[in-house]
């Protein structure tokens, strides 16, 4: 779920008067920063003026409505009273082209959709906040569920205005906000492949996990895997940083795929499972690093199929991080959606998704991560215990209580209450590893429990039901369920 919270009147110099149902629905992508497709969006006004919005994918089973329409209504008037006060209104997006679920468009629709409004409206009216309008946004026009009159909203729908012609497309642009895909086309990117090479993929991580578990198994040293691992992956981050640029994102991703061999995305697959090496890998976050890092992570995330589905929450949580570090809200968001929904509990991804929605700055979480990098190169001397290629907690257990004094976020050894310290797990064919809790996610956990203290009952976020995602475009391959899972 997309759950994006920011203050009140934060915005540009550029500003617009939205007046009718048809300017609603022509700003809906400028709001959110992408298209929604099979999507319910709830966007809370302020006397006229945005506040929060969430997104959820719309579930396919009407039995799931009245407890997501309720959840909904709940994380975005708690969120927002824990930011700017009670919103004065909502306003309420079913969006669903009738391809996503039938060859019916339009009016069926409208029709099939309209319990699902009505609960929505019934549960903002329990938390005593109005749906001032609710839209049916589908096969490019509009319905609305509040308006009776047949001369203002006749029942073929209205037509949504043209991309790029309206008043708010021309603002937009000289504001410089910039529309992204759909959802369902982000999802694409980094979902598992459904080509010819999936049988060629799972035999090469069937070999690594051969190779690699014995290994792992009997007492090899987890820094022999992780140099190996890390080592490899910088070998592809620059034959992906020294590949010609490709404008198009599927071609640039087919090309991406090319360059990476089934071996080597199996071996980095594998050695991702490990919790460490995982940390050492998402300090390339920024610079020259990071658009081919978050290149690196997207094809490997596409390259965990059949039975190791499970092992993409790795490079998805990696992918979201390094999204979100390089400014990519919408990106990021996806990302961790998809990392929670293939593993509900992993911590780092629930961390960063948690820190997310509750609007905290990665700029800490990058200092802390700059500091460990620095801390370990400074530091190569093999008599003092650490190695070159120490791990992020091999330098917090040295730095002790001291490192905390120059890393607003990580404190070493901090653990969030209730939880204890867990080993790196073997990857395992058919399940990822236990994803324990690394220096990073302790400071992740630790900065949110201080803006915890300070507002009650943050973070909270309803939990995705029943959901499908819908196919991808053509050409692409289909993605993974939208699920959240209970992350």
């Amino acid at each position: 779920m997309t759950n994006h919270i920011e203050p009140v009147g934060a915005s540009g110099a550029a500003k617009i008067t939205l007046r009718t149902a048809g300017e609603l629905a022509e700003a809906l992508p400028y709001l959110l920063g992408f298209r929604p497709d099979d999507s319910i969006v709830l966007v809370a006004l302020y006397k006229g003026r945005f506040g929060g919005r969430v997104r959820l994918g719309i579930p396919e089973r009407s039995e799931d409505w009245p407890s997501v329409a309720q959840q909904l209504a709940r994380c975005l008037v708690g969120g927002c009273e824990r930011r700017d006060g009670r919103p004065d209104s909502v306003v309420a997006f079913l969006c669903q082209d009738g391809s996503a679920r039938s060859a019916v468009s339009g009016p069926p629709v409208v029709e099939r959709l309209r319990p699902l409004a009505q609960l929505l409206r019934t549960e903002c009216g329990v938390l005593d906040v109005p749906v001032t309008e609710a839209l049916c946004l589908s096969d490019g026009r509009y319905w609305s569920y509040c308006c009776p009159r047949p001369d203002c909203c006749p029942p073929e729908g209205n037509t949504i205005a043209a991309d790029g012609t309206s008043v708010m497309a021309a603002t937009a642009a000289y504001a410089g906000i910039h529309v992204r895909q759909s959802v369902a086309e982000l999802t694409a990117r980094l979902a598992p492949l459904e080509t010819a090479l999936v049988s060629e993929q799972t035999r090469a991580l069937d070999a690594a996990a051969m190779d690699l578990v014995p290994r792992i198994l009997a007492g090899a040293p987890r820094e022999e895997v992780e140099t190996q691992t890390l080592g490899l992956a910088r070998l592809v981050l620059r034959r992906l940083a020294d590949a010609p640029g490709v404008d198009d994102a599927l071609d640039a991703d087919l090309r991406d795929d090319e360059l990476l061999a089934h071996d080597e995305a199996a071996v980095l697959i594998l050695g991702l499972q490990d919790r460490l090496t995982r940390d050492r890998a998402a300090e390339w976050m920024e610079g020259e690093e990071a658009p081919a890092a978050l290149r690196l992570w997207r094809a490997l995330a596409r390259r965990c199929v059949g039975g190791y589905g499970e092992h993409a929450a790795a490079p998805l949580t990696l992918a979201g991080w390094v999204a979100w570090s390089l400014g990519d809200t919408v990106e990021a968001d996806q990302a961790l959606e998809m990392a929670l929904s293939v593993d509900p509990h992993y911590k780092f991804a629930r961390l960063l998704n948690e820190a997310r929605s509750e609007g905290v700055d990665p700029e800490p979480v990058r200092r802390s991560l700059r500091r460990i990098r620095a801390d370990r190169e400074a530091e190569p001397v093999v008599g003092d215990g650490i190695a070159d290629d120490a791990t992020v907690d091999d330098v917090s257990a040295k730095d002790g209580a001291a490192g905390s004094a120059t890393d607003e976020v990580a404190t070493p050894h901090e653990y969030p209450e209730g939880e204890e310290v867990r080993s790196s797990a073997v990857a395992v064919p058919g399940g990822a590893a236990d994803p324990g809790i690394s220096r990073a996610a302790r400071g992740l956990a630790a900065a949110l429990r201080r803006r915890g203290e300070r507002r009650p009952g943050a973070g909270t976020r309803p939990a995705r039901a029943g959901t499908r995602a819908s196919r991808r475009p053509a050409r692409r391959r289909t993605g993974r369920p939208q699920s959240r899972g209970d992350g």
